[in-house]
């Protein structure tokens, strides 16, 4: 039952805020194509609820084939970010197009947010229970590292710190997360990612 409830609340809100938002989004795909050559979107295979692969979709931030260069952004000083890319990434404008994967079904508005295969196939037995449930476009962790970019700039080697620090903290908030999960729940992560973005 919560889980219907869950899914009823996602078709309806991204089914909503995509209609909303279909202005904002037009505008936003229109910059990104004036700035620089290649897609509105930038597709990456993520590996979303009992370890399958889905398409998650987020505007273009950073020039084309810049990912052949390291999965890892370091900070919002990283050459490969173009000028709307600063701005949609510090409004987290980049992860409106998310509403289509939840309107889909591989994602939720909450769960954990998923990861590259690379990493995943690093997770231990107890870590592989995140992906028991769908990923989500905000999380604990999301909250805890709304900052994660600025974060891995400040490190020495920001893979090795992603690896052996952010990422098993982030587990443990995902793990967090699923013990205490209910449409409530999720709703108060929704409003505090809100809150977080604006202030």
């Amino acid at each position: 039952m919560q889980q219907m409830g869950k899914r009823i609340f996602d078709l309806f809100f991204s089914l909503t805020g995509l209609l909303a938002l279909a202005p904002i989004l037009l505008l936003l795909g229109l910059l990104i194509k004036l700035e620089s050559k290649g897609p509105v979107f930038y597709l990456q295979i993520r590996v979303g609820r009992y370890g399958r692969d889905f398409k998650l979709f987020k505007f273009r931030t950073m020039f084309p084939d810049s990912d052949k260069k390291g999965l890892i952004t370091v900070g919002m000083k990283d050459p490969r970010i173009t000028k709307i890319g600063y701005i949609l990434r510090r409004y987290k404008l980049d992860e409106l197009p998310q509403l289509i994967n939840v309107l889909y079904g591989n994602m939720s508005f909450v769960g954990p947010r998923p990861e590259v295969r690379k990493y995943v196939d690093m997770y231990s037995t107890s870590e592989l229970s995140v992906l028991a449930v769908k990923p989500g476009i905000t999380d604990l962790a999301s909250l805890t590292y709304i900052n994660e970019n600025e974060i891995l700039a400040q490190a020495s080697d920001p893979e090795i710190t992603y690896l052996n620090e952010v990422m098993p903290h982030k587990l443990a908030l995902n793990m967090e997360y699923i013990r205490k999960s209910s449409l409530w729940f999720d709703i108060k992560i929704i409003f505090r990612t809100i809150l977080k973005i604006v202030n």
